[in-house]
């Protein structure tokens, strides 16, 4: 039995992934900002399937001085976290020239520098146990780049370069960092697409169709149950795009 920090939970891939490492027996730390009534909920749903500790925990991840809080909650609780999901993400779309200095400075600190933060905090208890696994979930934009969302694929390929970067630094402690570069995902964050555009963005991806949050969850915990000696990588799991 593992314990199992999960950012962004209360999303469609934070429940999903939080549902797969329950359905195995995991402990699990499950943190959320929005729809927190909704994690709440799903929790109690989930302690009492499985008979596994839980602990939720609201909170804005973009707010280090929060999370640092937060965390040591967590480690009174359960003394260690053996994997870390950095899940929790947003999107804005549209044309470069007309973002926001707000929007691209909340798109940085949520997608980017939250997923540090919790590094920072976890890293000192992994290292003193020399065993830990850190995943941040990427996106396929952050290697390829994408039209109208030039800010969020900048982000993402931040996320992709501190993973490469973590996972040299935190090696030789037997801390593996990896990086889940997701393609299209049928979620809410996709719920701006109108039918044309959906049914256009499949046609490219060559498996012919967006994947669902099971089988993201599914890779999820297959990343998990790799060895350790898997890091520094950023995986794709986009269909072949």
């Amino acid at each position: 039995m593992s314990n199992i920090l999960i950012t962004g939970a209360s999303g469609d891939i934070g429940l999903a992934t939080a549902e797969k490492f329950a359905s195995a027996g995991h402990n699990l730390a499950l943190f959320g900002n929005n729809n927190y009534d909704k994690l709440i909920s799903a929790s109690d749903i989930l302690k009492e399937k499985y008979n596994i500790d839980i602990t939720t925990h609201k909170c804005d991840v973009s707010d280090s001085c929060t999370v640092k809080k937060e965390i040591e909650k967590v480690l009174i609780r359960f003394d260690n976290i053996d994997l870390l999901i950095n899940n929790a993400g947003m999107s804005i779309v549209g044309l470069d020239q007309e973002l926001s200095d707000e929007d691209w400075l909340k798109l940085c600190n949520v997608n980017l520098s939250s997923a540090m933060y919790f590094c920072r905090a976890l890293i000192p208890s992994m290292i003193n146990r020399k065993s830990g696994k850190i995943l941040n979930i990427s996106s396929m934009w952050g290697v390829y780049g994408a039209s109208c969302e030039a800010a969020y694929s900048a982000t993402k390929g931040g996320l992709n370069a501190y993973t490469k970067a973590l996972a040299k630094e935190l090696a030789p402690s037997g801390i593996s960092v990896n990086a889940l570069a997701l393609g299209a995902i049928d979620t809410k964050m996709n719920a701006h697409l109108s039918d044309e555009e959906k049914t256009a963005l499949e046609e490219e991806i060559p498996f012919g169709r967006m994947a669902n949050v099971k089988e993201t969850a599914e890779m999820i915990y297959c990343i998990f149950s790799a060895p350790s000696y898997l890091t520094g990588q950023i995986i794709g799991f986009d269909g072949g795009y």
